[in-house]
């Protein structure tokens, strides 16, 4: 590799040795990124607020037996009250703990829809019920 020092006939260099100013550029650069801020990412989640009432007011949890029941409108049921999902869940992990665990009886509207029967299956499955059963199977007789 051949490097030349300027020409042979003894005149200075005329050209820039841009090294010095690449090197520059690159320190300050690297400052630059590293005096950056980090971007936080923030969502912003409202906490529920402590209740007194519910720590008096245990869930309507039975020890022998307990009845999900979804009405024509979709409308979720436990033991008669209705819930949402998320207290589904939590009375379901509930009974899990319970010692003996108790039944889970399941009985949905004949008109209710089969997207809701399926997300409360799901969720059944996922808290991992050992003793479910189905009720009410002869309203769905055609004869």
């Amino acid at each position: 590799m051949a490097m030349s020092g300027g020409k042979d006939d003894g005149e200075p260099m005329m050209e820039m040795n841009t090294t010095p100013l690449i090197d520059v550029m690159l320190v300050l650069l690297i400052m630059f990124i590293i005096t950056i801020p980090i971007q936080t990412h923030a969502v912003k989640v409202d906490l529920p607020v402590d209740d007194p009432n519910a720590r008096q007011n245990p869930p309507p949890i039975q020890p022998d037996k307990n009845k999900i029941s979804i009405d024509a409108a979709g409308v979720i049921m436990w033991n008669g009250s209705p819930i949402d999902k998320v207290t589904l869940r939590q009375y379901l992990d509930r009974t899990k703990v319970m010692e003996p665990e108790p039944e889970l009886h399941f009985q949905p509207d004949a008109q209710a829809r089969y997207d809701v029967v399926d997300q409360v299956l799901a969720i059944i499955k996922k808290s991992e019920v050992t003793k479910m059963g189905f009720v009410g199977n002869e309203q769905y007789r055609t004869w």
